[in-house]
């Protein structure tokens, strides 16, 4: 029995040996094997080029911390030339784009509000007369301070220009004395954040942003899980149709989506005071349109990946440009055109609209209904095409 043993573990020793020292052979054996890999997963690696070149673009060119070109409304109660030559400056700014002149303060708080404009010009009656006279007409510029980043540049532009403007009619006589005051007193009013906290812009944006990443990350793993599970023949063996299996996967998860937003909504204001004073039932009404929406891109992501690693990569192929290109992290109107086109297609544009406007400015259903539907028009068509690409069978 001892002369057995060693002859027997000889082979068991030279295997070990042959094996410990590294073969180039296994070694590139491993990694044709990768590339065939990558090349059967042509999802994956697809994602793996798009993304960086995703973010080389949007990086390069749509964001933009110095927004221009800004829509500014007008209320013209003087229309002498000196009134005339302020505004022929401020239309030829870079910042400041006019886009209607108003008769009532009404018809302008109510275009404000909407987000019409984001700047409201009051040339009073009295200008010409008093800034010839010497007495500093106060010209007051109000503005849309919901984003305190997208208009710091404009306002401080806006000073500038006013006095600057009218330098050539304050001559001689009419001039100013040079240590003096300007001969304009602009008057700023910040609407709906007086105080520019960034805070009243953030934290209810990332009501939106969380629910964003969230939904479609759950709902996105829903069906790849069962198929990956063995579990999606119970599924095709009940005599359920296709959009009912989906609309029942996608209800769960709207209870969830609403704890969130209670969770986000007692933050904001017990921990970093943000005003509501809009409605919170049609925050909610709205919050449930855009859960809606995120839930049916998710299950339309999970009908097309094939394992839950594709699924996840859809997900973040989808949220990287709605965080980037939505408003939240950037000034949406110092986007090019473009970007602002496919920035209004994605539904977190114009629910960082609503939310915002509800509780800062106190929008009713009137004032947030043109950024309501686009997010309703979204749902529809991802869900639609969930239950056109959900299969049956299992080929």
């Amino acid at each position: 029995m001892k002369s057995i043993l060693p002859s027997q573990s000889r082979p068991n020793v030279r295997f070990a040996e042959v094996h410990r020292a590294f073969s180039c052979r296994r070694f590139w054996a491993i990694v044709v094997k990768e590339f065939i890999q990558m090349r059967r997963d042509r999802l994956t690696f697809m994602m793996m080029i798009s993304m960086p070149l995703m973010q080389l673009v949007l990086f390069g060119y749509a964001i933009n911390s110095d927004p221009r070109h800004l829509p500014t409304g007008v209320l013209l109660a003087d229309r002498g030339p000196q009134a005339r030559t302020l505004l022929h400056a401020l239309r030829n700014s870079s910042y400041l784009t006019f886009v209607r002149e108003f008769r009532t303060e009404e018809e302008a708080r109510a275009a404000i509000a909407r987000g019409t404009v984001q700047f409201l010009v009051h040339i009073p009656e009295s200008f010409t007369r008093d800034l010839l006279r010497g007495q500093r007409p106060a010209v007051l510029l109000e503005v849309d301070a919901t984003d305190p980043g997208a208009v710091g540049n404009a306002v401080s532009a806006a000073r500038t220009l006013l006095n600057r403007a009218i330098e050539r009619d304050l001559q001689g006589p009419l001039a100013f004395p040079p240590a003096g005051p300007d001969p304009i007193d602009l008057r700023v009013h910040a609407l709906y954040n007086p105080e520019g906290l960034t805070r009243y812009n953030i934290v209810p944006g990332l009501m939106g942003v969380v629910l964003t990443m969230t939904m479609i990350m759950i709902t996105g793993l829903g069906i790849t899980r069962e198929r990956e599970r063995g579990t999606m023949e119970n599924l095709l063996s009940m005599p359920a149709r296709p959009a009912e299996v989906l609309i029942g996967k996608i209800i769960p998860y709207i209870l969830l989506g609403y704890i969130q937003v209670g969770l986000i909504l007692g933050a904001a204001y017990g921990l970093f005071q943000v005003p509501m004073v809009g409605s919170l039932a049609l925050l909610l009404t709205a919050g449930l349109v855009f859960i809606l929406a995120h839930l049916a891109i998710g299950i339309t992501f999970s009908t097309l990946a094939k394992n839950q690693l594709q699924a996840v990569q859809m997900a973040y192929f989808f949220f990287l440009p709605s965080i980037m290109l939505s408003g939240f992290m950037f000034p949406f109107r110092g986007m090019p055109r473009w970007a602002q086109c496919i920035g209004e297609v994605l539904p977190l544009t114009h629910f960082l609209r609503i939310v915002r406007g509800i509780l800062l400015k106190g929008n009713g259903l009137a004032a947030i209904w043109r950024e309501l539907w686009p997010i309703a028009v979204f749902a529809a068509v991802a869900l639609v095409i969930g239950v056109k690409r959900y299969r049956r069978t299992l080929d």
